[in-house]
């Protein structure tokens, strides 16, 4: 077993687990609940980790994780004259659909 990743809270490090595993590799979770004895323990050993069962298998799952942490996030401007940012395919604020 390989330490990939420390994640910032449950839900963040579940996703990579969910992104590893349906890319076929074995990964898991650890300290799921260990987020409780923050205080007893130092608050950055409580963090949620994402392991990675197969040593072998380090360099993909790395570059897999990276990739998918920095996706490219768009950037476009409605009509209505609101900056639209992220992955949304329509303006929240009128609701007319991004442009192609």
């Amino acid at each position: 077993m390989l330490r990939l990743a420390q994640a910032p809270n449950i839900a963040i490090a579940t996703l990579w687990v969910d992104v590893l595993r349906q890319a076929g590799f074995d990964a898991s979770m650890q300290r799921y609940f260990l987020g409780g004895a923050a205080g007893d323990l130092p608050p950055d050993q409580c963090l949620p980790e994402v392991w990675l069962m197969d040593k072998a298998q380090e360099a993909e799952a790395r570059s897999l994780l990276h990739a998918f942490q920095n996706l490219p996030q768009r950037r476009w401007h409605c009509v209505c004259g609101e900056l639209v940012e992220g992955g949304f395919e329509q303006c929240w604020r009128c609701g007319v659909p991004r442009p192609a």
